[in-house]
C-alpha cells in the first residue's frame, strides 16, 4: 500500500514524557492581531452581501471569531449571558457578563463594552418579559444610529422571546449562522498560523496518551492525559471525550469510562480538542494498548482506513464542487458499511464548521457547493463491521489548496 504520509515512528520528539513544561506559543503577537482584524473583515463582508445593518450573536464561537472574546464560553453555550454586535459600518459592542467588562479591555477590534442585559429565566424569572422590552430597546438605540435606517439584523442565535420583541420594533431578522460559517471558511496566513500551534499542542497530548497506553489504565485517564496536555499548554476545551478501547470502539460514539484497558485491545480516539487562540484540533487515531502488533482483523480494518483517508485527501482541489468530490471519493466496501462514519470530511476553525460532506452512500441528502483555496476540512474515516469487536477511528486536518491538499497534522500513523 502506498501512503501519503511518510513519517518514522517517532512520536516522543512531538513531547518529551521527560520534559514536564508546558509548550509555550512561538506565533509573534502581530500575527495574532492581523488574524483578528482579517477576521472582523470578513464578517462585516458578508453583512454587506446581505444587506444587514448589524449581526447580533449569541453563539460564544461567533463572538470569539468576530471579536476574539472569550467570556466563559461552555458556561454560555447554555446561559445567554454574553453576546455581541457588530456593525456594517465596523462598529463593534461587546455586551459583556456584568463584573467581567474588564476581560476584553485591550482588544483592539471591540470598540465599546457594555454590560449584558439578561432575560433568561434563571437570572430575570418572572420579570423576563420585562427585561427582554429593555434588552430590545437598547439594541434598537444602537441601530437607529448606525444603521441608517436599514432594519435588516443578523442573528445567530435567539429565544422566542426576543425575536418577538424586536418584530415588535419593527427589524427584519436574517439567518445569522449563514454569514458567520460563510464568514469563518476560508483561512488567511495568519488564522493558519494560530490553527498550526493548536494542532502542535493536540500532537503533543496524543504523545501522551501513546505513551500512557498500557494494559490497566482507564479510558477516562487515558483521556486526561489529553486534557492536561491542553489546559497547561495554553488550550481552552474539548467538544467530546470520544476515547474508548477494545469491544467499546464497536460501535462508535461511546465517550471515556472507567473501563480498563488490555494488552492488544485497539484503542481509538477523536480529539475534538479546541486548543490555544480558540482553534480546534480535529485528529482521530487507532493503536494498539501496550503497542502489540496489531492482530490481522485489527491490521485489516487499519489499512482500510488508511485507504480512504488517502484517496479522499488526493482527490480534493480548490474549485471541485462537493458533487465532484463525491464522485471520485473512496467507495466503502460493503462489508464495511454499516459501522460507516457519518461524513467523508468537514470543515473545522475554531470549532468544526461548514461544509458538512457525508460518505457517497447518504450523499443524496446533502447540499452542493465549491472547495474554495484556503479552506481547512478533517477528512474522516471509521472502518469495522457489526460481527466484529473493534472499530478504527482516522482523522486527517488539511488546508484545501488548487494543487491539492497541505496536511497540517503531522502524528504518525501505525505501521501496517
Amino acid at each position: 500500500m502506498t501512503t501519503l504520509f511518510k513519517d518514522p515512528r517517532k512520536r516522543m520528539h512531538l513531547n518529551p514524557l521527560g520534559a514536564e513544561k508546558p509548550l509555550r506559543s512561538p506565533v509573534p503577537h502581530e500575527v495574532l492581531l492581523r488574524a483578528r482584524a482579517t477576521r472582523k473583515a470578513r464578517v462585516i463582508e458578508q453583512l454587506v452581501r446581505h444587506d444587514c445593518a448589524a449581526i447580533l450573536m449569541y453563539d460564544p464561537c461567533n463572538i470569539r471569531y468576530a471579536l476574539d472574546t472569550n467570556g466563559m464560553a461552555i458556561f454560555m453555550m447554555h446561559e445567554p449571558a454574553h453576546y455581541a454586535l457588530v456593525c456594517a459600518d465596523g462598529y463593534a459592542i461587546e455586551f459583556a457578563y456584568k463584573g467581567s467588562e474588564h476581560v476584553s479591555k485591550g482588544i483592539e477590534i471591540i470598540d465599546e463594552i457594555r454590560p449584558t442585559r439578561t432575560w433568561y429565566y434563571m437570572t430575570a424569572g418572572y420579570r423576563a418579559a420585562e427585561r427582554v422590552e429593555l434588552w430590545a430597546d437598547e439594541l434598537a438605540d444602537i441601530l437607529r444610529q448606525r444603521g441608517r435606517g436599514n432594519t435588516r439584523l443578523a442573528v445567530d442565535k435567539l429565544e422566542w422571546m426576543g425575536v418577538e420583541a424586536l418584530h415588535k420594533r419593527g427589524f427584519t431578522l436574517v439567518e445569522g449562522q449563514e454569514l458567520m460559517q460563510h464568514a469563518r471558511v476560508v483561512k488567511g496566513a495568519d488564522e493558519l498560523e494560530l490553527m498550526k500551534w493548536s494542532v502542535r499542542v493536540c500532537e503533543a497530548g496524543l504523545a501522551r496518551v501513546y505513551e500512557h497506553s498500557v494494559p490497566g489504565a482507564t479510558e477516562a485517564e487515558l483521556w486526561a492525559h489529553m486534557s492536561y496536555e491542553n489546559a497547561r499548554s495554553g488550550g481552552e476545551w474539548f467538544e467530546t471525550r470520544l476515547l474508548t478501547v477494545g469491544e467499546r470502539t464497536n460501535p462508535w460514539y461511546q465517550e471515556a469510562s472507567d473501563h480498563v484497558a488490555q494488552a492488544g485491545d485497539l484503542l481509538s480516539l477523536d480529539t475534538d480538542q479546541v486548543g490555544p487562540y480558540g482553534y480546534c484540533a480535529d485528529l482521530s487515531r487507532s493503536w494498539t494498548i501496550g503497542h502489540t502488533r496489531m492482530s490481522d482483523q485489527q491490521r485489516t480494518y487499519y489499512r482500510a482506513a488508511l485507504d480512504q483517508i488517502e484517496h479522499n485527501c488526493g482527490v480534493l482541489r480548490a474549485g471541485m464542487t462537493f458533487s465532484e468530490f463525491n464522485e471520485r471519493s473512496w467507495r466503502i466496501p460493503e462489508r464495511f458499511l454499516a459501522r460507516k462514519y457519518s461524513l467523508a470530511l468537514h470543515g473545522v476553525g475554531l470549532v468544526d464548521e461548514w461544509p458538512s460532506i457525508p460518505l457517497h452512500p447518504d450523499f443524496a441528502r446533502a447540499y452542493d457547493g465549491v472547495f474554495e483555496d484556503g479552506m481547512v476540512v478533517c477528512v474522516e474515516s471509521l472502518v469495522g463491521e457489526p460481527h466484529g469487536r473493534e472499530c478504527v477511528k482516522l482523522e486527517t486536518q488539511v488546508v484545501i489548496r488548487p494543487h491539492g491538499i497541505e496536511r497540517l497534522d503531522s502524528f504518525p500513523w501505525e505501521e501496517v
